[in-house]
Formats: structure tokens, C-alpha cells, sequence
């Protein structure tokens, strides 16, 4: 198909924008004759002209114009002298920052300065894009460390912030749409983010990192971090913490876990499970007995004042990947990695924690493993996340049905550990997603309220603050962490 436009007779941009002028066959002497009539001067284009807004000059195309000769400065004295090499031409430009780049001298355009009150076109992508960001501009905390003084009232006095709220009927669950801290100092992907279970201290935000460190911030004031705890020497997978805010418990790769004291940081107790651990669980009724599970086919419980193993739990299983404990805490659920071919045998286990026994082993029976799981605080109900892409709905009676009509569809999990977990009054259900986004569903109805375009990387970790309304704190597999309102 012959092309519309002759490209042979068209004026050569690249060409042009380098300053160079192609020579005729009529030689030197035709184009002396030329350029010293005056008729063809007033035709001749301009070339170089410098440019007082800028700095830097502006140049016109050439277009049919032959030169030959030592012709320096014959049109306009102030431009820049032409070199002569072979049959070609070459402009040579001052030396000026505005000409140099990776593709040689190119053309500068001259900036025009906009009419006041007239704003520039956005497209509608840009438009919504720019929607959804935060209008005002987040605090970036620093991972240094506070002053003892200062660190010392931060971890045991209550926060200015959360005084107002405590105390006060707390309202319908807000959802968090807009950026309030940037919290960074982990060298590695965040596991876990949980506000502190103590009312007057529920301004401490706990976080559990793959740097093998754990640290404890000021999630609603400063944003600083108020101390952090190097007591394990592998990836720390999963942290708690007890329900007087003073310590807190950790598990770790390196096969133990550890109380560790908030305020000094020192170490109060170690137990070694001999497994790598990742999931912890606190007996309700009993906090100094907590659960934990790992590489192992066990599932141990461990008396943390003793530090002795007072019970075994024995699955059959390669990894648990998470344990749940019922609301009276006589019994507690646990989620393996274990998915048959023709069924979902042991997905989800129910278990007797006084008597070890199972209680049941066919709870979930669809072939998608479990990574999280979470308990509604006033209905009879627990969900678990799956990598189904669609977190599923049990009842904790006896025999633990799974709801066919409901589940919370909307996220990815891909293979992240990915959780979710209930508001105070069990109105939202929110949940990380592997796309770095979260997500607000509807405990009832199960219908998405919101999406928040939260993490670059992985959402991993999510947590309501007990106290403050539409304040959450999400983390992700890059090691950020993040405060919402």
C-alpha cells in the first residue's frame, strides 16, 4: 500500500535538531553567490537564537538551504559558526548544559509560563489515581530509638491520644481511608502488626519482622519507634502480647520462643519447642499457658513460668499454620497444611485442650489450605482465610459447619499469610490482600465497603486499634508499616 506522504521531500526532523545543513550540487561559489543576495537572506531561516527566559536557545529547522565555504556568522552575527566537513555542514553550539544529552544536541523548546487560573488537562486515569491518594500528607517516622526518659513514659503512661476515647461507648466501626504514619525500620518483611490488648496503653503497636527483630511504636502519637527486642537469632514469624501490656511473646525460626519485658526489653522466659515456630496462641482464661506450632506434626503447650511443656497435641500433620482459640477457650482450632487429594482431611482440626483429644478433623472441605484464621467477638463464628482467594465462614459449635451461602470474595492471597480479623463490634471484616491492598467487607452481607490502596508490596498483617475509631494499622512483605484514619 503506497504511503500518503512523500518522506523523501519532507523536511528531516532529525536532521534539523542537530544542528547540520546538507550541501548542493552547485558547490562553494553557488552558495557564496546566494547567500550574498540580499532576497535570499530575508528568506533564509533562523538557526540559533539565545533564549533570555531560559538560559538556553531555540533553534528553527532547515530546510532546502545549501552551504559552502568558510560562510562564519554571514546571516546572523550571534549565532554559532558553521564547520565544514567533506560535503556536510555541522552547527556547533556553545557549550551550555541545555544542549548536552545521551542523543547528542537536540532542540530546547522554549517554556511558556501558564495563564493565571487556567489549569492544565488531566486525563481520567491520572484523575482517579490522584482521587484515591491521601490529601494530607503523612508523618514518616523514624526508626531511631526515643531517650530513655522519654521512651520510658511512652511505654507505661497512657497516650494524649487515646485518653479521650477511654471510657467512651464506643460507636459503629468507621473505615480508614486516608494515610496518617509511615512507620519504617525493618530491615525485612513484617509478619504481623497488633495494637497493645490494654486500654490505657493501646497506643503501643507491636510489630514481628523476617530481621529477626521485634519492635514495640508509638502507633497514634510520635510514630517513633519505643524499643526493640533482639532476642532471637532467626526470622521472628509471629509475636503477642499478653493482656497486661507489660510483656509480650514471640516465636521464632530459631526454634524457641521467648517473654520478653516491654519496657526494659530484657528477656523473662524461653522455651525451646525444637521447631521452627510460626503461630501463637494464648490460653484465654490462663495467659501464662500458650500455644505454639510450627514444622513440626505437634502442637505444644508451654507454661511460661515454669517454662516446661505441660501438653502435646498430635496431628499428624508437616506445618501448622495457625491456632485459634474458641471463646471459652476449652477448645481451639488449628489450620495445616495438610490437603488430600480426594479430601480436605485435617485442614482445619478442633481440638480439647484438656484432654489433647480431637474433636473433629472434618471442618473445611474444600482442598485450599488455611494461613489465617480469625474469631467474631460477639456471634458464635470464626472465618478462615484460604488460598481460594475468599475467606470462609464457620460456626464454633459443634460440629464447626462451614456457612455454603456466605464467603468474602474480593482479595488474593496467593500464597501469602495473609490476615484478617474482625472490628470491635463485629460489623467489618478486613482482610490483606496480596495485590497490597485492603479490603472492608460486611460481616452480614458479605459485600465489599471499601478497598484501600494500601502497600506497593504484599499486605500481610492487619489490626483495628481496640480504642480509636477508623484507626488501622496494616503492614506488608516489604517491611512497611503503615497507620490509617
Amino acid at each position: 500500500m503506497a504511503s500518503l506522504v512523500d518522506y523523501e521531500d519532507s523536511d528531516s526532523e532529525d536532521a534539523s535538531s542537530e544542528g547540520e545543513v546538507s550541501f548542493s550540487s552547485q558547490g562553494e561559489a553557488g552558495i557564496t553567490q546566494l547567500l550574498t543576495d540580499k532576497k535570499t537572506l530575508s528568506f533564509l531561516p533562523q538557526t540559533s537564537r539565545p533564549d533570555t527566559a531560559t538560559g538556553g536557545y531555540t533553534t528553527a529547522q532547515y530546510t532546502d538551504l545549501t552551504v559552502s565555504g568558510p560562510l562564519e556568522q554571514l546571516v546572523h552575527p550571534d549565532q554559532a559558526p558553521l564547520k565544514f566537513s567533506g560535503n556536510r555542514a555541522v552547527q556547533t553550539q556553545p557549550s551550555h548544559p541545555a544542549w548536552h544529552s545521551s542523543a547528542g544536541l537536540s532542540a530546547v523548546k522554549r517554556p511558556r509560563a501558564a495563564p493565571a487560573g487556567v489549569r492544565p488537562y488531566v486525563p481520567k486515569r491520572q484523575r482517579t489515581s490522584i482521587s484515591i491518594r491521601p490529601t494530607a500528607r503523612p508523618t514518616e517516622a523514624s526508626a531511631e530509638v526515643e531517650t530513655s526518659p522519654t521512651r520510658a513514659k511512652s511505654l507505661t503512661e497512657v497516650s494524649e491520644r487515646v485518653q479521650p476515647f477511654l471510657g467512651r461507648k464506643r460507636g459503629r466501626t468507621e473505615l480508614s481511608r486516608h494515610l496518617l504514619l509511615h512507620l519504617r525500620g525493618h530491615l525485612g518483611p513484617v509478619n504481623t502488626v497488633q495494637w497493645c490488648p490494654a486500654l490505657h496503653l493501646s497506643h503501643l503497636l507491636l510489630s514481628a519482622s523476617m530481621d529477626k527483630t521485634v519492635k514495640v511504636w508509638d502507633g497514634v502519637g510520635s510514630g517513633r519507634c519505643l524499643q526493640t527486642y533482639s532476642v532471637h537469632g532467626g526470622a521472628v514469624r509471629d509475636a503477642c502480647w499478653l493482656p497486661c501490656g507489660r510483656r509480650l511473646l514471640s516465636g521464632s525460626f530459631d526454634g524457641t520462643a521467648v517473654v520478653s519485658d516491654v519496657e526494659t526489653g530484657q528477656e523473662v522466659s524461653r522455651v525451646q519447642p525444637h521447631f521452627k515456630v510460626t503461630c501463637l496462641a494464648l490460653q484465654p482464661s490462663d495467659p501464662n499457658v500458650f500455644l505454639c506450632g510450627g514444622f513440626s506434626s505437634e502442637v505444644m503447650a508451654w507454661d511460661t513460668r515454669s517454662c516446661k511443656m505441660v501438653r502435646v497435641y498430635k496431628a499428624g500433620i508437616q506445618q501448622t499454620l495457625d491456632i485459634l482459640f474458641l471463646s471459652k477457650g476449652t477448645e481451639f482450632v488449628t489450620s495445616t497444611d495438610s490437603v488430600s487429594r480426594d479430601s480436605a482431611d485435617r485442614t482445619l482440626i478442633a481440638w480439647d485442650f484438656e484432654t489433647t483429644a480431637k474433636v473433629s478433623n472434618q471442618i473445611f472441605h474444600e482442598r485450599y489450605t488455611c494461613p489465617s484464621l480469625a474469631l467474631h467477638p460477639e456471634e458464635d463464628l470464626f472465618v478462615a482465610q484460604t488460598n481460594g482467594n475468599y475467606i470462609a465462614l464457620f460456626s464454633t459449635q459443634r460440629p464447626y459447619r462451614m456457612n455454603n451461602r456466605k464467603r468474602y470474595e474480593g482479595h488474593k492471597v496467593e500464597g501469602y499469610a495473609a490476615q484478617c480479623e474482625y472490628s470491635a463490634d463485629g460489623t467489618v471484616l478486613v482482610t490483606g490482600s496480596s495485590t497490597g491492598s485492603v479490603h472492608y467487607y460486611d460481616s452480614q452481607n458479605t459485600q465489599t465497603l471499601h478497598t484501600l490502596h494500601a502497600h506497593q508490596e504484599a499486605c500481610v498483617g492487619v489490626s483495628f486499634h481496640p480504642v480509636i475509631p477508623a484507626v488501622l494499622a496494616t503492614c506488608d512483605w516489604g517491611g512497611e508499616i503503615k497507620i490509617w484514619n
